[in-house]
């Protein structure tokens, strides 16, 4: 039962939380607000407003998979939380291209996006919906308001814990914006319902806020591995630190490496283990893995939507592959990748290194058009399939039972490794050296692919960030913060709308503020460039 849980209360907390209000607000004017102060009143209805809180990442509306949207203004089903976001850190890299040429889609490959383009504004607006529907949460569940509506006992202590996980969901968030737009708008709880124009905050405040924020949680959140099923914990806060703080030079100018690796060692004494296979991480019961610290959970009969984990089972079939044994009744012949990402395998069979999982049958290597399906080798990790290759739950084979791995223990692994190699303290290059070789050992099924600490340096951990963590949407943060995202030091097919690949402006290391909320807030300042 305990792994069902927030599957089975999503659908109902969409029902039981009557919120659209702020579309329309999203859609016209920066309302970034919204109130139903009623809906607080009685506390049984509390958990139903936090699942739908959750299910903000994994569906896009009121009803699913579409209809009753939550955010208005382009296709309903492109705009989830997480394919949108996706998008934005795969897409924009080595690791992913797509076929279809719907709207700006292939600007974002091509590195030529504009403050109009649909896509980024598809992210933003998820972020500050998000944001809105979890301020409000905070609010209704003050100190003082919980009191006013006697709300004690357990009672009071389960709504406190229940804000402690919203607050930690405003500040993902919020990392996102950080990460993705930097300078950005801003608004908590204490301010006013309505319409205002919020104000802008720069890039370093904002990861200042977050950062106090997760650290005032730490002592708030239910302790790592101890909460229901899909819900964050005490490790969801220290993982989020922990990349806020790989990051922190990118963000802020300082380095914060021996914070990354503090953090770090607090999820990996936390007691979470690397799963046996790497495949099923990815798989229709990966609800079972103790590895993933946060998912967004997903089921194929309560948590409809055409992105998560639908979006990436279905999107690259294509070409001769069969859908069947994806768990899924058809392909979508959209999503591959570029030859730099199956060159860093020793071949791309898998017969070395399991976590190559390329379709190449019928696909060709290099990519001379980003429309054609069949240029360049799609990457079957996501199969709606559980271990014992019995489809998911959906009886129609369109949605997916796979849980979106959000983070994992490996990530934590390569990101204690790394900080380590970048001179952080509290940490050592033998430690290091043996978790990645308990990420290669898993990978190659025994010790042929381990390496020796002369070849342990920031270029190798890069390359592995990828083999172990294509499609999970890190890549652009990770680009970035190696100083090749943007560059001509390192290029792939058709960055920046180039077959052979070239630099682009420094500028597109951030996303545009969308011109829509430009026009309607004053307060805010475009990013250089735009």
């Amino acid at each position: 039962m305990k792994t069902n849980y927030i599957k089975s209360i999503l659908f109902t907390g969409i029902l039981a939380c009557t919120l659209p209000a702020c579309t329309n607000d999203l859609e016209l004017t920066p309302k970034y607000e919204l109130t139903s102060a009623s809906l607080y009143n009685d506390f049984t209805n509390y958990k139903s407003v936090l699942a739908k809180l959750y299910a903000g990442y994994a569906v896009t509306g009121q009803k699913g998979p579409d209809g009753l949207a939550d955010v208005s203004g382009f296709d309903e089903g492109k705009s989830n939380y997480i394919r949108a976001y996706w998008q934005l850190q795969e897409l924009s890299t080595d690791e992913a291209v797509i076929a279809w040429n719907d709207g700006t889609i292939f600007d974002i490959h091509d590195m030529d996006w504009t403050s109009n383009n649909e896509y980024i504004r598809m992210m933003y607006d998820r972020i500050y919906y998000q944001i809105s529907i979890c301020n409000e949460f905070i609010r209704e569940t003050s100190d003082e308001k919980l009191s006013g509506r006697n709300i004690t006992g357990n009672n009071l202590q389960e709504a406190k814990n229940y804000r402690a996980e919203v607050r930690l969901l405003r500040a993902m968030s919020y990392w996102h914006a950080l990460d993705l737009f930097g300078n950005v708008p801003f608004v908590t709880e204490i301010d006013k319902v309505g319409a205002f124009f919020p104000p802008q905050m720069s890039r370093k405040d904002l990861f200042a806020y977050v950062e106090s924020e997760l650290k005032a949680l730490e002592t708030e959140l239910v302790p790592a591995r101890q909460n229901e099923f899909a819900r964050a914990d005490q490790a969801t806060a220290w993982m989020v630190l922990t990349k806020l703080y790989l990051n922190a030079e990118v963000y802020t100018g300082q380095q914060r490496y021996t914070d990354a690796i503090t953090y770090a060692n607090k999820i990996i004494g936390a007691g979470y283990t690397l799963d046996s296979e790497y495949r099923k991480l990815f798989l229709a019961d990966n609800n079972t893995s103790n590895e993933i610290i946060f998912r967004v959970a997903f089921d194929g009969q309560k948590t409809k939507t055409w992105g998560g984990t639908t979006f990436l089972v279905h999107a690259p079939i294509g070409g001769n592959m069969n859908a069947a044994e994806f768990g899924v009744n058809g392909g979508w012949g959209g999503l591959r990748t570029t030859k730099n990402i199956v060159t860093l395998f020793p071949d791309a069979t898998g017969t070395q290194d399991k976590r190559a999982m390329f379709y190449s049958n019928g696909q060709n290597l290099e990519i001379n058009d980003i429309a054609t399906f069949t240029e360049g080798y799609s990457i079957t990790k996501y199969r709606n399939v559980n271990a014992a290759g019995q489809a998911g739950s959906d009886p129609s084979g369109t949605h997916t039972d796979n849980d979106y791995p959000m983070f994992r223990l490996a990530d934590v692994y390569l990101m204690y490794a790394e900080a380590v190699l970048r001179g952080g303290t509290g940490g050592d290059a033998a430690t290091a050296l043996q978790y990645i070789n308990q990420l290669r050992q898993r990978a190659y099924g025994n010790t042929s692919g381990n390496i020796t600490a002369a070849n342990l340096n920031l270029d190798f951990i890069l390359d592995e960030r990828a083999r172990e963590l294509k499609w999970e949407g890190h890549r652009r943060t990770d680009l970035i913060r190696y100083g090749q995202f943007v560059s001509g030091n390192y290029v792939w097919p058709w960055k920046g709308g180039v077959k052979e690949g070239r630099a682009v402006d420094a500028f597109r290391v951030l996303y545009p503020l969308p011109t829509s909320d430009l026009t309607a807030n004053p307060n805010l300042v475009q990013n250089t460039g735009y």
